[in-house]
């Protein structure tokens, strides 16, 4: 009873050896080709991609973009291998396209909002509308830039936070660029019997005690304006980003202490009030 079984299993045995050959036979060529094939495609993917990279770097293009770039055509010129490779050995490859289309697209509408923010990084750093080191105010958010990734910005306040910005909130957005430095402005009210011209000169003065006052961009101190309280005179200058409220309470302190040396009297809002019998 053990002999038909033996017999059966030879018999699979030389199936499956049948098989084999067969298929080696009438696909080996077919096999050997698809495998040269994708090893020339990954070889000349490494290469242009490189080559990219390069020519980025040569150009002065942000390095970012330049990996993200290199990265993208290394993998399209891989899948058109592969694609290739597939039909070399007689799969079809119709229906793995439309499933990988169908899933792309839901795929798509699942990271819509990273896309957008890979998007608007891309515009960002081929754009420049700021770089490393600018300080910048988007929405009301005001800080230093330190970091310009495909999906965000970050940047750094005085008081050293970290500011994580999404870049579709950039990209279409009204943005104030000030380079490295920061405006001050200031308003202060003088009796209407002082002399402004003396005012502007005293507090001019006392402005350029401060050290870390920009000086390559002067103050501008004038009169501003009048009011009930009396002469309104508006203070402009510029800072460096990271020490703008230090120097702002350092400049306002030279200023009251020059505009008290110089007996020049800040007026304070009066009502009087009348009593009737």
């Amino acid at each position: 009873m053990d002999q038909p079984s033996l017999d059966q299993e030879l018999e699979q045995l030389q199936n499956a050896y049948n098989i084999i050959t067969e298929f080696l036979v009438q696909y080996s060529f077919q096999l050997v080709g698809a495998i040269l094939i994708f090893l020339l495609g990954l070889w000349l993917a490494n290469k242009v991609a490189n080559l990219v990279t390069k020519q980025f770097a040569k150009h002065n293009i942000d390095a970012t973009l330049g990996n993200f770039t290199s990265n993208l055509i290394r993998i399209i010129i891989i899948v058109m291998v592969a694609v290739i490779c597939l039909g070399k050995l007689g799969i079809s490859v119709t229906p793995m396209v439309a499933a990988i289309g169908a899933a792309s697209l839901g795929a798509g509408l699942a990271i819509q909002g990273m896309l957008s923010n890979y998007a608007a990084g891309v515009t960002i750093i081929v754009t420049r509308p700021f770089v490393i080191g600018n300080t910048i105010e988007i929405k009301g958010v005001a800080g230093v830039v330190e970091e310009i990734k495909l999906g965000l910005t970050v940047l750094t306040n005085e008081e050293g936070e970290r500011i994580t910005i999404p870049n579709k909130h950039i990209v279409g957005e009204i943005l104030h660029n000030s380079f490295e430095y920061k405006l001050v402005e200031n308003n202060i009210n003088i009796e209407y019997q002082s002399d402004t011209a003396e005012v502007i000169a005293i507090i001019q003065q006392a402005i350029a005690q401060s050290e870390a006052v920009n000086d390559q961009q002067p103050p501008l101190v004038g009169v501003n304006g009048f009011n009930v309280i009396g002469i309104e005179i508006g203070i402009r200058y510029w800072v460096p980003t990271a020490q703008y409220f230090q120097t702002k309470f350092t400049t306002n302190q030279l200023i009251m202490a020059a505009l008290s040396q110089a007996n020049i009297n800040i007026p304070c809002p009066v009502k009087e009030v009348h009593i009737k019998q």
